[in-house]
């Protein structure tokens, strides 16, 4: 099975922590050159010291906020003119949590732009190298609920469909050129995200943190909630010339917890 991924660039959103942090290092480990992309500049020099060499790399990073799309472009499109992208892993925060009816107009739209609108950008910023190379690899970090919308989620479950739906469009655009877009749906996995969720049910339902925390571990068959390296290494694999011909999917990594196929 070829996994090797020297030779090749990868750029990784959101990869000062968690789940971003993770397929930054199983990338670097497999032989890319990685890019990591976040707007905290000191923790980005600190993942970026954590990554391997073993082809001999020299990984580096990007500074941009999501929640500055026009910005985000600025520093794409620049840093794309002089490397290309071969392994594209779009991944940021999801919307704080809340009920859909509760929400403001002003919430769908930050989130839109956040997530639909600078995976647009990016993705727009690295197809030509990834043509040009006739591989790609576009990885789309979701979650679960673009199957099942999950309680208490209304933005986040209202976008995130949205851009599964945006992958699968581009998955058929984009299959000619060796170029495939999958998304990878977490379930519940430890990260600030999941502890913030966590502690909003807690509060919701008059609960202690601990015990929010076990009625969420109830509904995992696997009895027990993911750690990040685990979704991390659904993207490597998806990654890799290995995955050539899995395209335009939708994999969960959660235990067994979504109640659909």
């Amino acid at each position: 099975m070829n996994l090797n991924l020297e030779g090749k660039n990868a750029l990784v959103c959101g990869s000062t922590q968690g789940i971003g942090r993770a397929s930054a290092i199983e990338l670097a480990a497999m032989g890319a050159t990685v890019t990591l992309l976040a707007r905290n500049e000191s923790a980005l020099q600190a993942v970026a010291k954590e990554l391997s060499t073993p082809a001999g790399q020299k990984h580096n990073y990007l500074v941009a906020d999501f929640a500055a799309p026009d910005m985000l472009k600025a520093v794409i499109q620049k840093f794309t003119i002089s490397t290309p992208i071969h392994v594209l892993v779009n991944n940021t925060g999801g919307p704080s949590g809340g009920l859909a009816i509760d929400a403001q107009t002003e919430d769908f739209i930050k989130a839109f732009n956040n997530h639909l609108i600078c995976n647009q950008i990016l993705v727009q910023a690295v197809v030509p190298s990834m043509k040009e190379a006739t591989f790609g690899r576009i990885i789309n970090i979701i979650s679960t609920s673009v199957k099942i919308p999950i309680k208490g989620l209304g933005v986040s479950n209202t976008i995130r469909g949205a851009v599964a739906n945006w992958a699968k469009t581009l998955s058929v655009e984009l299959a000619g050129y060796g170029i495939t877009v999958n998304n990878v749906l977490p379930g519940s996995t430890l990260t600030g995200r999941l502890e913030s969720i966590i502690h909003t049910n807690a509060t919701r339902y008059g609960k202690t943190f601990e015990e929010a925390k076990l009625d969420m571990i109830k509904e995992i068959p696997a009895g027990r909630i993911a750690e990040a390296h685990e979704v991390a290494a659904a993207v490597a694999f998806l990654a890799s010339p290995a995955a050539g011909y899995i395209n335009g999917i939708n994999l969960p990594v959660d235990g067994g917890r979504t109640g659909s196929l």
